[in-house]
């Protein structure tokens, strides 16, 4: 039997997905949500999610449970999936996932696999294992792969999964719960996996903030950012897949984790480092775009009206909590601007939206409005009416980071003020 230790985000995917193939136990000490996940919802939204628990239930394939102790006494292998909470600084708090898997071990008899797949700082599995030496247990390490929106999809089809084991019994334990996702595993020492984690999201960290500070470039001497990300991407050294497109910062605290764990190593290791810690400077400064964007086209912000397409960390999920779109909307209102926003995720009686308006409709966010920023790219943003909106504002001034709706607002024909992210 396999239990899926922690069910958040990473934890609810990876026992929906599992109980498609084989008996598996959600185990969280939370009970309410474990009583919110018996009645086949998760605890947030994911594409699918809901559905996909609901089927594991019908099934008897997919059982939730807060008893730590009933449980692991006939797991198999626990699969550790606690989502790292994250400060606003970026700095992780590794203390409190160490210590779910301290109440767990315990428990469990000897030859159980413990596989890792909460995101924890290089050589932490090594410290467990010396701490429960005599548990006579195996830990093993596959690092998270998941995107919030695209999450069901990505644990099913993963293309690669990386392992990291010192022993064949888990090896060949693991190589079967995994088998009906992916036949492509990379097995390395624990300690490599751990670093490839982290060394994955720290490079797509430095590909965002060196493909917006081309762009501030670009923006400065008439270039076009994407018209320079296409070239860059020609290169056969680079490659069409490269993540080097200008927009907007990255958000959510996924990348910057990690940034924070290469730069904490650094410290211990006595490592002189340059680029890496300049990351978050970097995207730190260019999460201030659209701000300032508004403030040289419309000079003084009080009492402009300001209309938000989309809210949530990203699409598909109803996540706010370290979104850049929130963030911007909160500095807005600080400037005296009245902010309204239109997000098909978010509910009015949310309590991070404070003094942000929810708009009823499209409509209403348009109507009289001196700017329209869309920060989060939910599909249905490109499909509505532009040639009626644009019409409604007061000015029809749209910044929109990503070129997200560039082709929509282009064939509208309309002399609407334009604004993307490199493209001056």
């Amino acid at each position: 039997m396999v239990t899926v230790f922690g069910l958040w985000h990473l934890g609810s995917v990876t026992a929906a997905c599992c109980a498609e193939h084989f008996p598996t136990v959600g185990l969280d000490p939370d009970e309410d949500r474990i009583r919110q996940l018996s009645e086949g919802q998760a605890p947030l939204h994911e594409p699918g999610l809901d559905s996909l628990i609901q089927a594991g239930i019908e099934s008897k394939n997919l059982h939730f449970s807060s008893n730590l102790r009933d449980v692991l006494s006939n797991t198999q292998v626990l699969w550790v999936t606690f989502d790292t909470p994250v400060d606003d600084d970026d700095h992780a708090d590794t203390d409190w996932v160490i210590d779910q898997i301290r109440s767990a071990v315990p428990l469990l008899n000897p030859g159980t696999v413990v596989l890792i797949s909460s995101q924890l700082p290089v050589t932490t599995t090594r410290k467990l294992e010396q701490e429960f030496s005599e548990r006579q247990l195996y830990f093993a390490v596959s690092p998270e792969n998941l995107r919030l929106g695209k999450s069901l999809e990505i644990f099913r089809s993963p293309g690669r999964i990386v392992v990291g084991t010192r022993n064949d019994s888990a090896k060949e334990v693991i190589a079967k719960v995994l088998e009906p996702f992916c036949d492509n595993i990379l097995w390395m020492s624990i300690e490599s996996a751990e670093m490839t984690k982290h060394a994955i999201n720290a490079f797509l960290a430095v590909s965002v903030t060196y493909a917006n500070e081309l762009a501030r470039l670009c923006e400065g001497v008439g270039a076009n950012a994407h018209e320079v990300a296409q070239g860059l991407k020609s290169e056969s050294r680079i490659g069409p897949g490269a993540y080097v497109s200008p927009g907007g910062a990255f958000a959510g605290g996924t990348l910057a984790r990690d940034v924070q764990f290469l730069k904490a190593l650094a410290s211990v290791e006595d490592a002189q480092l340059f680029v890496i810690p300049a990351i978050l400077q970097s995207n730190t400064h260019h999460k201030s775009w659209a701000l300032t964007r508004l403030q040289e086209i419309l000079g003084k912000l009080t009492n402009r009206r300001i209309g938000i397409l989309g809210l949530t960390y990203k699409p598909g999920t109803s996540t706010l909590r370290r979104s850049n779109a929130l963030e911007l909307a909160k500095r807005l209102v600080e400037s005296g601007a009245k902010v309204s926003a239109l997000d098909p995720a978010v509910q009015r009686d949310d309590a991070e939206l404070g003094m942000i308006e929810l708009a009823s409709s499209a409509e209403d966010l348009f109507q009289f409005a001196d700017a329209v920023v869309l920060m989060t790219e939910w599909p249905e943003f490109r499909t509505l009416d532009w040639n009626m909106l644009i019409p409604l504002m007061n000015r029809p001034v749209i910044l929109d980071q990503d070129r997200f709706c560039g082709a929509a607002v282009d064939a509208t024909g309309l002399a609407a003020k334009y604004y993307s992210v490199g493209v001056s």
